[in-house]
C-alpha cells in the first residue's frame, strides 16, 4: 500500500511538473504583448499567489472589481504562470505577472497601491504583505461557518471586509483581542448583484436541481464532500426522474487527493452523459465554467455541502438542502445558519426526490430562509451591497490619504 501511494504521489508530482513548464512557455510567448499599467495609475492591487486550480477564489470577484475599476483603477497581481495565462484571456481588469519577490518590490515601488485585497490566505499573501504603506485586507472568497472563517490569520491583515452579523458574531466568540469595530467592515455579498450567464437549458416543466459538491478536503477537520458518501446517489435518483434536471457543479478540487472520491466524481459525469443520449430533452448540466450565478439563481433547489455555496444560495432566498458530512472528524458548527438547516443524511439521499419536491412548496422553510439572509448578508436589495463594497473602498482610501499626510507623506 505504501509502494502504491508513493507511486501516486510521484505521479502526481511528475504531472504538476510538466503543466508548469508547459504554462511558463506559453506565459513566455503571450506575455511581450500584455499592457502593462502606466506607473503610479494602480490604487487596487488584488493579490492572488495560487495556481489555476483555485482560480474560483478570485473568478467570483471579477464583476465587482470591473465596477470598482469604473472609478479607483484596479490590477490583478499573479504569482503562478498558469494564473497569469489564464487571467490575460479572462479577466476584466489589468493583471500582472510577479513570479519573483523581486518583481513584486517592482510594483510596489512603480504602482504605490494604497490598498491591497486578498481573497484567501495563502501562506505567500505574508511576501506581499511586508510592504507597508498600503493598507492590507481580507475579503475572503465566500462566506461561510467553516472553521476557515474564524482564523487567527485575520490579524495578520490591517482590516477585513466581512458579509454581515453572522460573521462578526463568528470573529467576536473564536478571536481573542480582536477589535471588531476598528477593523472589519460589513459590506454584503456584492457578487450577488453580479450574477453572470443563462441558463443552458430551456424554460420548461422540470424542477431544476442544482447539486454542488465541495471537495473532498485535506483534513479531517475539513471533510465536508459528499460526492463519495452522496453525490452518486442523488444523481441516481435525479437522473432517472423524467420530472427533474440536474445541475452538477462541483468543486474544482474534487477528487484531488482521494482516488475513491474522484471516481465517484467520474461515475457522475458519465451518469450525465448517458441520461442525456436516453433522453436529449433533459438537458441535464455537468457544470465546470467560470461564471457562477445562474445556477443559484434559476435552480428551484440547491443541494450544497458545507461550504460557500451554501451562502452564496441563501442570498437568493431559495429553498437549499444541506448534506449532512459522514466523516465523524468533520468540524460542523451548528450555531448559525446550520442550527437550522435542511439536513440530507447519506441515508437519506435515496429518498431525495421526496425532499427536493418537499422544499420547492415549503413556505415555512422559505420564510425561514429570509431570516438567515438577513443575518447573514444584512440588505441584499439589488446594489445595496455594491454600495457597501464601495464605501467601503472609499473609506479605506480616505483613512490612507489621512494617514499619510499625518506622516507627512504622499
Amino acid at each position: 500500500m505504501p509502494i502504491t501511494s508513493d507511486l501516486r504521489t510521484a505521479v502526481r508530482l511528475a504531472q504538476r511538473l510538466l503543466a508548469s513548464r508547459r504554462s511558463r512557455r506559453e506565459l513566455a510567448r503571450r506575455l511581450p504583448s500584455v499592457a502593462v499599467p502606466a506607473p503610479g495609475t494602480i490604487e487596487i492591487a488584488v493579490y492572488f499567489a495560487d495556481g489555476p486550480v483555485n482560480m474560483y477564489q478570485v473568478r467570483q470577484w471579477y464583476a465587482p472589481l470591473a465596477e470598482l475599476a469604473k472609478t479607483h483603477p484596479v490590477a490583478i497581481i499573479a504569482r503562478s504562470p498558469g494564473t497569469m495565462t489564464t487571467l490575460i484571456d479572462e479577466s476584466p481588469v489589468p493583471a500582472v505577472y510577479a513570479r519573483q519577490v523581486v518583481d513584486l518590490e517592482h510594483f510596489v515601488e512603480t504602482q504605490a497601491p494604497k490598498v491591497v485585497l486578498y481573497v484567501n490566505q495563502n501562506a505567500r499573501n505574508f511576501q506581499m504583505m511586508r510592504y507597508g504603506r498600503m493598507w492590507h485586507v481580507f475579503v475572503n472568497h465566500g462566506e461561510s461557518d467553516k472553521m476557515y472563517m474564524t482564523t487567527n490569520q485575520f490579524k495578520a491583515y490591517d482590516y477585513a471586509l466581512i458579509a454581515g452579523d453572522a460573521a462578526r458574531g463568528r470573529l467576536a466568540e473564536a478571536l481573542w483581542d480582536y477589535d471588531l469595530d476598528a477593523r472589519t467592515i460589513a459590506i454584503g455579498r456584492p457578487q450577488a448583484d453580479h450574477f453572470a450567464g443563462a441558463a443552458p437549458y430551456p424554460d420548461d416543466e422540470r424542477t431544476v436541481v442544482l447539486y454542488a459538491p465541495t471537495w473532498e478536503g485535506d483534513r479531517g477537520a475539513a471533510a465536508y464532500g459528499s460526492i463519495a458518501s452522496h453525490g452518486t446517489t442523488i444523481a441516481e435518483q435525479v437522473l432517472a426522474s423524467p420530472r427533474h434536471r440536474l445541475v452538477y457543479r462541483p468543486h474544482p478540487r474534487s477528487g484531488v487527493l482521494e482516488p475513491t472520491y474522484r471516481a465517484a466524481h467520474e461515475r457522475i459525469v458519465a451518469a450525465i452523459t448517458a441520461a442525456n443520449t436516453a433522453d436529449p430533452s433533459a438537458h441535464h448540466v455537468h457544470d465546470t465554467g467560470g461564471e457562477l450565478g445562474w445556477q443559484l439563481a434559476d435552480a428551484d433547489v440547491a443541494i450544497t455541502d458545507i461550504s460557500a455555496m451554501i451562502y452564496d444560495r441563501l442570498a437568493v432566498g431559495k429553498p437549499l438542502i444541506v448534506t449532512r458530512p459522514v466523516s465523524p472528524e468533520a468540524d460542523v458548527d451548528e450555531r448559525g445558519y446550520l442550527s437550522d438547516a435542511n439536513w440530507l443524511t447519506a441515508g437519506d439521499a435515496s429518498s431525495v426526490l421526496a425532499r427536493i419536491d418537499a422544499a420547492v412548496g415549503d413556505a415555512a422553510e422559505l420564510a425561514k430562509l429570509q431570516h438567515w439572509v438577513a443575518q447573514y448578508f444584512g440588505d441584499t436589495t439589488p446594489g445595496a451591497a455594491t454600495a457597501r463594497f464601495h464605501a467601503a473602498v472609499e473609506w479605506l482610501l480616505e483613512r490612507w490619504r489621512t494617514v499619510a499626510a499625518e506622516r507627512g507623506e504622499r
